[in-house]
């Protein structure tokens, strides 16, 4: 046997492109064999198609047709956000501009841990970074990040905000209260809502803080009144987290208020904003963000409302000192005098040691697109999910929750009991025909739609109520 050719070095592109029609191929062919959003038949018939195209997985000899094959299953077997009946989680269809990107990362394989592993991607994730972070804090100082919008710090400004790349919101979380609790101490206490996310709680458990305060969010949303109370009882120092864009409705917790109680009462901000943090980009939506700027910390998530394949998640932290935390020290990595020569110093970048450079995806993605690009794609999603919650409002066969914040629209049967509505989402699911999720609030369980495809029409949405429709029990 010969040896397999490398996807890199001079000889990369030419092997690489018959291998790439290849995927092309079979990806084109599990999307037909699929014929739909979801695969149909269950986990168990799922699971069943996967083995019999698998076969062995570690095989004597090796199948020279293992990636059409395998690809193909992967294909079928897929839940495709591409597809407008897909409109369960927070789960975006990625821009091809993006995985076109994304598979440069591949080929090239550098490795974020240190310079001479990853000179260029270093240096661009550097620019990157910086330039989203004064996003977040563009109008720090200022109040409202609606009235000064994409004026981040210029790079000599002293202590200009930063941000790290990480896997997604549930990294970010976390490494947002690793810096609250070595800037603040062991018993800083996290405060947050009942709206937020698992990964909160989950975080302050693992890195060994206080049992977390959990704060009434009645309407979904945290309760300042109730935070103003906790944070007067309980003793300091506190840890409060806000969310803008929860998972179940989409909502955006009153983050000027939060932060104006965060200044009265001297406690540290994190917002988790990994779904709402791509209202940045539009015009139309940004101010939904005011109080942003105010945070210590922001998760973002650009595979969310940002059309990037998985991962591609940041923490922005306001003061970058926060950051010296991270600081190790390794003598293969990061030489004292090797970082006195002028070597980039990287493993205070992130938790991680070996990284990929995700980092290039989005920059293509910010560069080809521009500010006006992302945000058109935001303003289209936001417009499709205030469509959608019009049709189901002038149904007589379904109630609205209420209508959407940013894309994520809560919708019931009129009528159904919740047994029946968790019925119709999964035999949607086993037929194959649509992928719902389900959210459960003010004490009754509801389907949700969340919108992140930009190319759905209306025809599409009507569709699916239809569809949804045409499975409830009568």
């Amino acid at each position: 046997m010969s040896t397999p050719p490398l996807a890199s070095g001079p000889e990369g592109p030419a092997a690489l492109r018959p291998l790439l029609d290849t995927v092309l191929d079979a990806l084109r062919e599990g999307a037909r064999a699929r014929g739909g959003p979801l695969p149909a038949g269950g986990p168990d018939a799922v699971a069943a198609r996967v083995r019999d195209a698998v076969g062995d997985v570690l095989p004597s000899d090796g199948d020279p047709d293992a990636l059409r094959h395998l690809v193909r299953a992967l294909a079928e077997g897929s839940a495709d956000p591409a597809d407008p009946l897909c409109a369960a989680h927070l789960h975006c269809p990625p821009l091809a501009v993006a995985a076109a990107a994304d598979l440069a990362a591949s080929v090239l394989n550098p490795s974020l841990d240190s310079w001479d592993q990853a000179p260029a991607a270093s240096e661009l994730e550097e620019l990157v970074v910086q330039a989203l972070a004064g996003e977040v804090y563009a109008a720090r100082g200022a109040g409202n990040c609606a009235t000064s919008p994409h004026r981040p710090a210029p790079n000599n400004t002293p202590n200009p905000p930063h941000a790290l790349v990480t896997t997604g919101g549930t990294e970010s979380n976390q490494l947002a209260l690793l810096l609250a609790r070595e800037t603040h101490g062991q018993g800083v206490r996290l405060v947050c809502g009942a709206n937020a996310h698992h990964s909160l709680p989950r975080a302050a458990w693992l890195l060994g803080m206080p049992d977390p305060v959990i704060v009434p969010a009645p309407a979904g949303v945290l309760d300042p009144a109730a935070l103003d109370e906790a944070l007067t009882e309980l003793p300091g120092p506190h840890l409060v987290a806000a969310t803008a864009g929860t998972t179940d409705a989409g909502l955006i917790d009153p983050l000027p208020e939060i932060a104006r109680l965060c200044t009265a009462h001297g406690a540290r901000l994190h917002i988790d904003a990994a779904y709402g943090g791509g209202l940045l980009f539009s015009n139309r939506h940004r101010e939904k963000l005011t109080g942003l700027s105010a945070a210590d910390t922001v998760t973002l998530d650009l595979h969310k409302l940002g059309w990037q394949p998985v991962a591609a998640g940041l923490l922005a932290v306001q003061n970058p000192h926060d950051l010296a935390a991270l600081h190790q020290h390794a003598d293969y990595l990061n030489a004292d005098d090797d970082t006195e020569a002028g070597l980039p110093d990287l493993l205070g970048r992130s938790l991680r040691t070996t990284r990929r450079p995700d980092i290039l995806k989005i920059a293509v993605t910010l560069r080809t697109l521009g500010r006006t690009g992302l945000g058109a794609l935001v303003d289209q999603v936001c417009d499709r999910a205030r469509e959608f919650a019009d049709l189901v409002q002038d149904h007589p066969g379904f109630e609205l929750h209420a209508p959407p914040t940013i894309s994520t629209v809560l919708f019931r049967p009129v009528g159904a009991t919740d047994d029946a509505v968790a019925a119709v989402r999964r035999k949607l699911l086993t037929d194959g025909r649509a992928v719902l999720a389900r959210a459960r609030t003010d004490g009754r369980l509801w389907l949700k739609a969340t919108l992140l495809n930009p190319h759905t029409r209306p025809g599409d949405l009507a569709g699916l109520l239809k569809l949804v429709e045409g499975t409830t029990p009568r």
